[in-house]
Formats: structure tokens, C-alpha cells, sequence
């Protein structure tokens, strides 16, 4: 039976179910993060599309209304292989389309203009999907981050785990107040600034799962950028 923060088994895990925190991590950012993921896949041009242009819709978004009702239902261990899935669905049709991407580069067969567009298009997928892995994945994932009071240790070390002035965690933590805790929107910062520097800034990488991920969206961040700047030379 599927229990709440506050019953007397709060804070008790069972087949799958588990208890609801007072005040949970708004999971829709990662929502509209993934269907942007779904949808830039399937605006690329039809030789960088892996399949149908439609499939990535018709893949991601099956899955992403089953990973939003297991959160709605509190069917937390569906709602995590769920999420899994979906991030590696979404994985697969960038490195299908970055892969793509690299073989057509020497045979010409984009414009200057187009090529532009999709290696943008790649270049936010690329942020997006590994924004939703390192939010899936630190710590437990959102729902056992939910679960603890603030955030102490982790895959990555923010900035707000390493002060302990009260001004600064409570202006971090936002107008709600209480113990810090990261959001998607931190992990986005961390992508973006992976994708654009090719490594974390203000951010340390702890985990060994974690720091090779980050080694992969910046390979492929680099990737992107190598392509461009190639196709810019030849076009000179």
C-alpha cells in the first residue's frame, strides 16, 4: 500500500512503492527537457534522422507519459527504469545522428546554412540529454534526494555544498527556504557549461560514472564544434 512524508512508515521502501516527500523537486523541467530532446531528434534533416523522422517522438513520448504517471502514482521504482530508458532512448538517436552527421561531412550533401542548424540541434540535445542523466543519476536520482534533508554528498560538488554561511545556502536554496538541495536546473548549468567549455566550471566531478560521462558529452560537444569549424575552412 503506497504510503506518505508523515504516516507512520514514512521513510519505508516496499515493492517499489515509497514514501512521498512534503515538498518534492518539480519534475517538470526534466519533462520539457526530454520532449525538446524528442523534438529537435525529429526536426533534423532526413539524413541525420536515425529512422522516420517521427520515431523519436513515437519512442519518447510513450515513455515519457509513462515515467510521469509512476511519479504521479508513487510507483517509484517503475518511475526510475522508466526515466532510464527514456534517457537512453535519446541518447541513442544523438550518437546515431552525430555519427551521421560526421559521415556526411565529406560529401557535401548539406549547405552551409543547414549544416549550421542541425550541429545547433545536436549541440542542445547533446546539453539536454546529459542534463537528464546527471539528474536521473546523482545521488539517488530526485525521489531519494527528495527524501533527505539537503544535499551533503553526491556525483558532483556544488558550489552550496561547500559553504556553511546561512545568507548564501538560503539564498541558494530560493524563496522556499530550507536546506539546499540541487534541481534539474543545476544540472542543466553543469551540461551547458561541459558542452560549451568541454569540462564542468564551478562544479567538481566526484564519481567515476559521473566524470565519464562528462568526458562523453564533451567528446561530443567537441565533435559538433571540430565539424563545424571544418565545414567552415572548406567553405572559405
Amino acid at each position: 500500500m503506497r504510503q506518505r512524508a508523515g504516516s507512520p512508515a514514512a521513510g519505508a521502501a516496499d515493492d517499489g512503492h515509497s514514501p512521498l516527500p512534503d515538498a518534492p523537486e518539480p519534475r517538470w523541467p526534466a519533462l520539457i527537457a526530454g520532449l525538446a530532446a524528442a523534438g529537435l531528434s525529429a526536426a533534423l534533416p532526413e539524413y541525420l534522422s536515425v529512422g522516420p523522422w517521427w520515431l523519436p517522438l513515437a519512442v519518447a513520448g510513450p515513455l515519457i507519459v509513462a515515467t510521469t504517471l509512476a511519479h504521479r502514482r508513487a510507483y517509484h521504482a517503475a518511475n526510475i527504469v522508466l526515466g532510464h530508458v527514456l534517457s537512453a532512448v535519446l541518447t541513442a538517436f544523438l550518437v546515431g545522428s552525430l555519427l551521421l552527421l560526421i559521415r556526411a561531412l565529406p560529401e557535401h550533401r548539406e549547405a552551409p546554412a543547414a549544416l549550421l542548424r542541425s550541429a545547433v540541434a545536436l549541440w542542445v540535445v547533446n546539453v539536454l540529454v546529459f542534463a537528464l542523466w546527471y539528474w536521473r543519476l546523482d545521488a539517488g536520482g530526485p525521489h531519494a534526494r527528495d527524501a533527505r534533508p539537503g544535499h551533503s554528498s553526491g556525483a558532483f560538488l556544488f558550489p552550496q555544498m561547500m559553504t556553511d554561511e546561512p545568507g548564501v545556502r538560503d539564498a541558494a536554496a530560493g524563496a522556499g527556504g530550507g536546506p539546499w538541495s540541487p534541481q534539474f536546473i543545476d544540472y542543466l548549468f553543469v551540461a551547458f557549461n561541459t558542452s560549451t567549455a568541454f569540462s564542468p566550471t564551478d562544479t567538481a566531478v566526484l564519481s567515476r560514472w559521473a566524470k565519464v560521462l562528462v568526458m562523453i558529452q564533451a567528446s561530443a560537444s567537441l565533435a559538433i564544434v571540430a565539424i563545424l569549424a571544418a565545414r567552415a575552412v572548406n567553405v572559405l
